[in-house]
């Protein structure tokens, strides 16, 4: 566990890489103590577990579908009912999960601080992202070097709008916590795209897409 951000309101702790897929998942907590919010759930989540240490949970987030951000699902179920939740606009949800949906603009809080959903779909229809003070949790929408992996053009046009359009008018100091690998800024994200962005590309380009190469 390692505490990759941290206010007057609110400390988010990364614990990871875990499973096969080596992911991220977050534990975002009030400074002043109190029921945590877990971000992602994969497998190896014995470590978020031991990561609580004994701290409440108030609710788990899942930012998309994808198998690998939900494989240690059962494990936290184990520990804990908090409620789980999942964008309004998700797809191929598993309905045993019980999941509330989460519309875009909503907020809830942690402590005194306020935890921002974003909807930005391309990866999956209903992917998101969670703002909470000057930390971005990105899910597989936004990496250190460009978006999450696209099933089609269309699906790659709809990220880089999602991006460009919720998550770069953002301050440049953000910081960018991404369901894999390490993290970024705001403002060097948008400086990598400003290079993809000048130039051409075949119409059909999708899947892995990286801002400086493609």
């Amino acid at each position: 566990m390692t505490r990759v951000y941290a206010d007057a309101q609110v400390t988010v702790e990364l614990v990871g890489p875990l499973g096969p897929f080596e992911n991220n998942a977050y534990i975002v907590r009030p400074m002043a103590g109190g029921a945590a919010t877990v971000v992602d759930a994969p497998a190896g989540a014995e470590a978020i577990v031991e990561a609580l240490g004994g701290a409440a949970v108030e609710r788990i987030v899942v930012t998309h579908s994808h198998r690998d951000h939900w494989d240690g699902f059962g494990v936290l179920r184990a520990h804990t009912q908090a409620p789980v939740f999942a964008s309004e606009r998700e797809t191929e949800l598993d309905p045993a999960h019980g999941v509330q949906p989460l519309a875009d603009g909503a907020a809830f809080a942690v402590g005194g601080a306020q935890v921002e959903v974003l909807h930005t779909p391309g990866h999956t229809p209903g992917s998101i992202c969670l703002r909470v003070g000057g930390a971005l949790l990105t899910g597989d929408t936004l990496f250190p070097g460009g978006p999450g992996h696209s099933r089609s053009p269309e699906a790659l046009q709809q990220a880089i709008a999602a991006i460009t359009g919720r998550l770069y008018p953002l301050p440049e100091a953000t910081l960018v916590l991404p369901g894999h690998g390490a993290g970024t800024t705001i403002g060097a994200s948008r400086a990598e795209y400003a290079v993809f962005a000048a130039k051409a590309h075949p119409a059909d380009l999708h899947g892995d897409v990286l801002w400086l190469e493609s």
